[in-house]
């Protein structure tokens, strides 16, 4: 289907097909000097010390947790309402997902207190996701997993270029990705960075972030680059490692998208705004966060609707007028890999029957937004 607005739009310009040209007339295109330089300058956008890129997200969440150690028997405690990267990468590492509840509509990120309730003698980590790009609640959160002895994990994929604000007051004017010991980011074509593919660990622990490095390259102890520029004629196998390496292409596309993110966050950020002054007074539709402070990457516009009948009758009005949207995310503890009847995530669950993703990207119009606000709330009028 040719959609008349879209969910989400890459933009890309002459800086990006620069840097496709300058890697292509290098001869070098696997992972080397365009990777590296990504990575530095991630760091100066994270204030984090140390980056390793990767060829996705997912790569980057599993490198996370194998870095740390987390295997069989141990529990990772993480939100039900999420991409279901998360858990499977726990379940990869042979590791137990454990799903805890959202705080609210409002506020719908990992609640402390359930990760209080859910951590037991065999949790590891706990992994909190910043959802549509604004903080989870990581002060309550580092002060959880201190007095439980675990460790915390940062979910950052839609999150890139936004500060901790209110969620983490010691850290309020910090860029999310230092909170925990190691995040993760992505760089998939629906992201405020998009690259297509590609995803990033951040820690300020240089010892997790030589194992990351190690097992993202087949377990070796020198890189493709280094034996090329001749720093190294052989290498060693030190460990069972995965090919979860980035490309130069990609890196160069995403040195130029990084340059450009603060600006293009702003565009997102405006644009939500506009999206909230249709909220309706009758309360026919919400949308998260509207109740607190805390600033946001503006990655996802999401529409709470009163009950799954409207949400898909909102959907199905949207679609008509074509206009795309998505749903994010189907609770995890549904999915038949993950199923946990059981799991106390009630507001997860509500959430996901009700939620529904509009259209956000730098590009998108102001009466284009005022349009789809008109369609949804008549359609949510109408139950």
């Amino acid at each position: 289907m040719s959609w008349r607005v879209a969910l989400s739009e890459v933009v890309y310009g002459d800086a990006e097909r620069a840097a496709v040209e300058r890697v292509l007339a290098s001869g070098w295109v696997t992972a080397g000097p365009e990777v590296a330089a990504f990575e530095q300058e991630l760091g100066v956008a994270t204030s984090c010390a140390e980056v390793a890129a990767t060829s996705s997200a997912t790569a980057a969440l599993h490198l996370a947790l194998l870095g740390l150690g987390i295997g069989p028997g141990d529990e990772v405690v993480q939100p039900a309402l999420n991409f279901v990267a998360a858990a499977n990468v726990t379940a990869l590492c042979g590791a137990q997902p454990v799903f805890a509840d959202i705080c609210s509509d409002d506020d719908p990120t990992i609640d402390p207190d359930a990760v209080a309730d859910a951590i037991t003698s065999r949790t590891r980590a706990v992994v909190a996701m910043h959802y549509g790009g604004t903080a989870a609640q990581t002060g309550r959160l580092r002060t959880v997993c201190a007095r439980a002895g675990v460790t915390l994990v940062e979910d950052a994929c839609h999150a890139l270029g936004a500060t901790y604000g209110g969620a983490d007051p010691e850290l309020s004017d910090r860029r999310i990705g230092c909170a925990g010991a190691v995040a993760a980011f992505s760089f998939y074509g629906n992201k405020n960075l998009a690259t297509g593919e590609g995803g990033a660990v951040t820690t300020n622990d240089a010892e997790l972030a030589a194992r990351v490095r190690k097992l993202r390259s087949h377990g070796m102890g020198v890189a493709s680059w280094d034996r090329y520029r001749g720093h190294a004629s052989t290498y060693d196998v030190e460990a069972p490692g995965l090919n979860y390496r980035w490309d130069d292409l990609h890196a160069a596309i995403g040195r130029a998208q990084l340059a450009a993110l603060d600006g293009r966050n702003d565009a997102r950020r405006r644009i939500l705004d506009r999206y909230r002054t249709h909220v309706p007074a009758d309360g026919s539709w919400t949308m998260p966060f509207t109740q607190t402070d805390r600033p946001t990457a503006a990655h996802l516009a999401v529409a709470v609707l009163p009950d799954a009948a409207t949400r898909d009758r909102a959907a199905a009005a949207l679609t008509e007028a074509g206009v795309q949207t998505s749903r994010h995310y189907p609770c995890i503890a549904d999915f038949t890999a993950h199923r946990r009847p059981d799991a106390e995530v009630r507001l997860s669950r509500s959430f996901s029957a009700r939620a529904l993703t509009l259209p956000l990207h730098p590009r998108l119009q102001d009466d284009v937004v005022d349009g789809i606000c008109t369609v949804l709330s008549d359609a949510a009028r109408s139950s």
